[in-house]
């Protein structure tokens, strides 16, 4: 015995070519997201780079103008040798905090892509509620 169906409804291999199209749209979706997120992270990335160069940067400049221009200042004042250790940690630390600028920026950044990963689980979830 068979049974039609109304008019106007799909039929199974309606349905089948629907969830096929619906599907592929929706994994070209969630790369574009992807792709974007990646994207988005990569910039991320090379900001706390910049930050990690320019600490690196400073220090190398730093030490060499600061220790040429404080040493001497310094020096009219202190011995020489204190004058340049003076000048010399006082570098260092502005390196320092230059780095950890950058490492804090670097720490703050995740290689997973969230809101697709979200998004892929919500669709997960929705299919599975659905079939």
């Amino acid at each position: 015995m068979t049974t039609s169906r109304p008019p106007g409804e799909p039929s199974v291999a309606d349905l089948v070519d629907r969830l096929s199209e619906q599907t592929a749209r929706l994994v070209r979706d969630e790369l574009k997201l992807a792709r974007a997120e990646y994207t988005e992270k990569a910039k991320q990335g090379g900001t706390a780079a910049g930050l990690f160069g320019a600490g690196a940067v400073l220090a190398w400049f730093g030490v060499g103008t600061l220790l040429a221009t404080l040493i001497l200042v310094l020096a009219l004042f202190l011995p020489a040798w204190a004058a340049a250790l003076i000048v010399t940690v006082a570098v260092f630390i502005a390196a320092g905090i230059a780095a950890l600028l950058g490492k804090k920026k670097a720490e703050g950044l995740t290689p997973a892509p969230e809101r697709t990963v979200e998004t892929v689980r919500r669709d997960a979830r929705e299919i599975k509620e659905r079939i």
